[in-house]
């Protein structure tokens, strides 16, 4: 049963994918709607990030410069608007997020 479970989520993943990505498919959207999903990645990835910076104990809200998530995600976020280089920003702000976590332990 699980593994028919599985089976299904999967292709009904895929089938709603492909829809959209599969360029001989007659599928287009109306210009509202790609407006409407604009949004939909951002949304997202602060959904993801926030509570990651900001709740680092899960628990309490910690806005110092001893969390090494917040000091990490300023310096990415100051080199991102600079450079635009997106590989340079990620090996920049892990760079910075460990000498701020072991600084501190």
């Amino acid at each position: 049963m699980i593994w028919l479970t599985i089976l299904t989520m999967t292709l009904i993943i895929f089938a709603s994918r492909y829809l959209f990505l599969e360029p001989r498919l007659p599928v287009k959207l109306n210009y509202q709607t790609q407006r409407f999903l604009n949004y939909s990645s951002p949304a997202v990835l602060t959904a993801i990030w926030a509570p990651i910076v900001f709740l680092p104990d899960k628990n309490t809200v910690d806005v110092t410069y001893s969390n090494p998530y917040l000091v990490g995600a300023i310096v990415a976020i100051i080199i991102a608007l600079k450079t635009k280089n997106v590989l340079l920003t990620a090996v920049i702000s892990m760079v910075v997020f460990f000498c701020v976590s072991f600084s501190i332990k």
